[in-house]
Order: C-alpha cells, then sequence, then structure tokens
C-alpha cells in the first residue's frame, strides 16, 4: 500500500503582552475544528517571557507559525528572514509563517481592516479619511484606505512617526494623497473628512480615554476603531450619541484572522462563520476582551 502523509499539526502562539484575556485562542481553534485541522493557538506573553527571549526560542519548542499584537509588530522585524512586499512597505508584520526554518513576516491587518469595514460600512462615504495613530495598526489601516484612493491624513502624538508613515505610504502610492497631521489639528481636518479611524491603544483595557477631541464629530463622519478589548470603547460610546455611524474593532479582528489562519495552514476558512463564533464568544463573556 502506498505510504500516506499524517495530517499536518498547526501550532500556532500570539506574542505580545498583557493577552491573557485573548479571545484569539477560541477563534482560530472554533475554527480549526469546522475546518478539520490539527491546530492548538497558545499565548506567549511578553509580560511572562525572559528578557532577550526570541521567536526562534519557541520554534525550536515546536511552534510553526505566529501571530504579532501589541507592542511588537515592529519591534520583531528585526528577527525575521524576509518580508512579504506588503509587510515591507508597512514596516509592520501581525502574521510570521516557519517554512523550513525561514521566518517570514505579513500582514493581514490591513486587507482584514478593509475587509471590516465594507462588511459593516458597507455605503459609507470615505474620500477624506482621518487615521489616529501611526503604529502598526494606524500603518494597515491607512495602507488599506490608501488603496482604495482615499485621501488619508495620519496623526501621531510622534510626530516624526506620522510624518515617515506619510512618507512611505507616498512613495507607495505616488498617486495618493497623504499627508501627516499634528494631533492639535484633528478637529479642522474632520471639517473635511468624511470618516476618522482610532489606530492607537487608547480606549483599550488598561489606556482608559479618548484618542482625540470628539467635540468637532457631526452626524454625518462615521468612526471605526481598531479596539476590541472591550469591543464598545468610551469612542464608539460618544461617538454614536453624536449620530454617528459606528464600527467597533470585532469587524477588523474576525477579517484578519480568517486571512491569518489562511496564510498559516493553507485552508480556506469561513469568513461568515468566523463572525457567528465571535458574536458566540462575545455573547459568553463578561470581562474585557483582549488581544
Amino acid at each position: 500500500m502506498p505510504d500516506t502523509l499524517a495530517p499536518a499539526r498547526h501550532r500556532i502562539a500570539l506574542v505580545g503582552a498583557s493577552i491573557g484575556g485573548s479571545l484569539s485562542p477560541a477563534l482560530h481553534e472554533r475554527e480549526a475544528v469546522a475546518l478539520g485541522l490539527d491546530y492548538t493557538y497558545t499565548l506567549l506573553d511578553l509580560d511572562r517571557l525572559p528578557p532577550g527571549w526570541r521567536l526562534r526560542d519557541a520554534v525550536r519548542r515546536g511552534v510553526t507559525g505566529f501571530n504579532v499584537t501589541h507592542p511588537v509588530k515592529q519591534a520583531v522585524l528585526g528577527q525575521l528572514d524576509d518580508l512579504s512586499p506588503d509587510a515591507r512597505t508597512l514596516g509592520a508584520v501581525n502574521t510570521v509563517t516557519v517554512t523550513d526554518g525561514r521566518l517570514v513576516g505579513h500582514n493581514t491587518d490591513h486587507s482584514g481592516f478593509l475587509a471590516g469595514l465594507r462588511h459593516g460600512l458597507p455605503d459609507i462615504r470615505s474620500e477624506r479619511v482621518v487615521v489616529v495613530g501611526a503604529g502598526g495598526a494606524g500603518s494597515a489601516v491607512a495602507y488599506a484606505l490608501a488603496v482604495t484612493g482615499a485621501r488619508v491624513e495620519i496623526a501621531d502624538a510622534d510626530t516624526e512617526r506620522a510624518h515617515a508613515l506619510a512618507t512611505r505610504l507616498t512613495t507607495a502610492f505616488p498617486d495618493a494623497e497623504i499627508t501627516n497631521l499634528p494631533p492639535d489639528l484633528i478637529p479642522t481636518a474632520l471639517t473635511r473628512a468624511d470618516g476618522i479611524v482610532n489606530a492607537t491603544p487608547i480606549g483599550m483595557t488598561g489606556h482608559p480615554g479618548l484618542p482625540f477631541d470628539t467635540r468637532a464629530l457631526t452626524p454625518r463622519h462615521w468612526v471605526a476603531d481598531v479596539v476590541y478589548r472591550p469591543l464598545q470603547t468610551a469612542l464608539l460610546t460618544t461617538a454614536h450619541a453624536e449620530g454617528c455611524r459606528v464600527l467597533d474593532g470585532g469587524a477588523m479582528l474576525v477579517a484578519q484572522a480568517a486571512m491569518t489562519l489562511a496564510l498559516l495552514t493553507g485552508a480556506a476558512p469561513d469568513l461568515a462563520r468566523m463572525r457567528e463564533h465571535l458574536s458566540a464568544l462575545t455573547a459568553s463573556r463578561t470581562e474585557p476582551i483582549h488581544d
């Protein structure tokens, strides 16, 4: 009889800080069961790892791929052998594949954000958009919007980082209008913008507050948040009270998780089914959601 290959064993780990309450393990593993995969998803919390720990330490222990989250989407770049074109342009990764010992960084955040935006707010006007935050998430959001042809203004407390991101994206999209914006001018920018995206940790569990002055919001604006711990952030509560259409970070979470699962396994996750997984998981939890 011909030899048969054993099913691939996928041992995935999420790397980040303060991720003890992450929904990603349950979200990934529920879909993996539906797909018939041999798949486990564990957490590698930097708060509990020794100084100098590196991704290859986990690979030596059998990890076959990674998700990467705040605050190391940019910090891990030096540990990788290569980057996908999107990840190189963005200067940030959220997924790392391991093939024959080579670690390659990818970014599904940008495509995940765009898929979530189109699903959750399918008929919005998005010709001009303000992005608050120029880190890993902000890079992905600004990139996704630039792909659509939107005029993007990027604000960050670190003005040099915002300028660097705008320059990098302008190089990638020479016909696009992408500029950096001093944070104190966000209210002025909102007078000409269709929507605004919070891509900072502000509003996340442990990072309370609002990421910008919301008094300039009007019912004609839409507001999206990449934070999903909790799903209903102070920003979204405030924006909804002002009559804005809002989108929580769960939309991006599900879409990027599906794309990451496909990248790590070669399988084809069902996005609608994964949205159902998220709804079930959030309905069963009363504590804040982490990732």
